[in-house]
């Protein structure tokens, strides 16, 4: 039978907990659900790390909270970096699974690619708040009939979505300006095929443009650079770039 959104909701059920508590320590939604798809990537094979998180003290959940901030925050490094995550380590080790901090570091496109995937993906849903009012009224039989947003098919693929979504708008230092080429790289060697295209501003008599346009595949990719942050910074070479969400210039009706 195919399988319906309410389905995908029971199945990460426990997902959805640990995202509630590691919210209530972060009190940032893009952090918490960059966490939570950490763990879940992580959650393969005897590794089960993310089921001990619902019911974790408070002061234990704002360790792995910490950790997994760490983790995401070394993904941005030029350089790899390794993170300390002792309390993240021992929770796969009760799966008999060894977790270096040096496998973040050097793997970085594989951890980001299995995040971006479940947060471009299932993460749509778990993160759903009203999807979550609808499944417990429905279970608490508050409602006569299932409510057609559960009982949709699921699709695995990722939710489409326009160019504005995925895009981060990148400033230079004044005559610091990269290369096109240069950025694409950066992300290429780093996060793998994530980019589609960068744009520059376009400049007269050989000038260095000062801002330009980082178009990615997914929407995911933007939210693990940021990880809750307005704007961040990067370093490419000797040279620094800025990032933020790409806001487009509202146009005149």
């Amino acid at each position: 039978a195919a399988m319906m959104v309410r389905d995908v909701l029971y199945m990460y059920s426990v997902a959805r907990q640990a995202y509630e508590r590691l919210l209530s320590v972060y009190g940032c939604q893009e952090k918490a659900r960059n966490a939570v798809a950490l763990l879940v990537w992580l959650d393969q094979g005897t590794i089960s790390a993310i089921h001990h998180v619902p019911a974790m003290a408070p002061d234990a959940v704002a360790v792995v909270a910490e950790e997994a901030n760490a983790v995401l925050e070394c993904l941005r490094h030029q350089e790899p970096a390794l993170p300390s995550i002792p309390l993240i380590s021992a929770l796969c080790m009760q799966g008999a699974v060894h977790i270096e901090p040096s496998f973040f570091a050097f793997h970085q496109d594989l951890v980001v690619r299995g995040v971006a995937h479940f947060l471009d993906g299932a993460g749509k849903f778990v993160f759903d708040d009203r999807l979550h009012v609808l499944l417990r009224r429905s279970e608490t039989g508050l409602m006569m009939v299932n409510p057609p947003e559960l009982m949709a098919p699921y699709t695995s693929q990722p939710v489409a979505v326009p160019e504005d979504c995925r895009s981060m708008f990148i400033t230079f230092s004044k005559g610091n300006a990269l290369h096109r080429e240069e950025i694409f790289e950066y992300f290429r060697q780093k996060w793998g095929d994530c980019v589609v295209r960068v744009l520059m501003e376009k400049k007269k008599g050989g000038q260095m443009p000062m801002y330009g346009r980082v178009i990615f595949k997914t929407e995911a990719i933007v939210k693990l650079v940021l990880n809750g942050e307005r704007l961040v910074k990067i370093s490419v070479g000797q040279r620094e770039i800025w990032l933020r969400k790409y806001v487009p210039r509202p146009t005149n009706a």
